[in-house]
């Protein structure tokens, strides 16, 4: 059976189309059982009913506090049984339910451990990876744990860093390399071939 995600963003959802269009095509066997928004009116709910998956929206706002929005989300990922959560563009803090642990994904603009945690993500990025005249950022997937890009690292491509580069035209190129590694890194997981070993994920050879 395809492996059954829960998709989780608050914004436009190019992350999850891209899913989409691996599953589609064929490339990956998973199928989307729910998308969830932490904002209300978000073009990522819109992708959602497109392909025919339940949109939810748990706006972060609505709750006093992460630990009671934490539940709500919970409660829906669980009501549909999803056996792995995907971070699209998630821009709530999430206290993970140990049930989920090590069943949880998220992509990052930048090689972990450097240009991430708190507060950065998106351009800012982008910006301070520019600023610092580094030759080279990427992209890496990785489990989540409780503390901001600090998870397990599953996957990382590597992008260089062009004297011409700006935050927009260093986005593109590393946006490319997530749309590349973020479906590789879930169908490592289908396969049952991700094995956390404190630190590190080991990826066993095809059965």
């Amino acid at each position: 059976m395809p492996l059954r995600l829960a998709v989780l963003l608050s914004g436009g959802g190019t992350t999850l189309e891209n899913i989409f269009t691996h599953i589609d095509s064929g490339k990956l066997d998973a199928t989307v059982v729910c998308v969830i928004s932490s904002r209300h009116g978000v073009y990522g709910l819109e992708r959602a009913r497109n392909h025919g998956v339940p949109a939810i929206t748990i706006a972060r706002k609505e709750f006093p506090d992460t630990a009671s929005f934490s539940r709500a989300v919970w409660r829906e990922v669980g009501a549909h049984n999803a056996e792995l959560v995907v971070l699209a563009g998630f821009m709530s803090l999430l206290e993970i339910d140990p049930a989920y642990t090590g069943k949880m994904m998220n992509v990052h603009p930048a090689l972990i451990p450097s240009f991430c945690g708190h507060g950065m993500y998106g351009h800012h990025v982008h910006e301070a990876v520019i600023e610092s005249g580094v030759k080279i950022t990427g992209a890496t997937v990785h489990f989540v744990d409780a503390q901001y890009d600090h998870g397990p690292i599953i996957l990382q491509k590597a992008v260089p860093v062009l004297d011409e580069d700006t935050p927009d035209s260093l986005a593109d190129r590393v946006q490319a390399a997530e749309r590349e590694v973020y479906p590789q890194a879930i169908q490592l997981y289908a396969e049952g071939r991700l094995r956390i070993d404190g630190r590190r994920v080991r990826i066993l050879p095809p059965r």
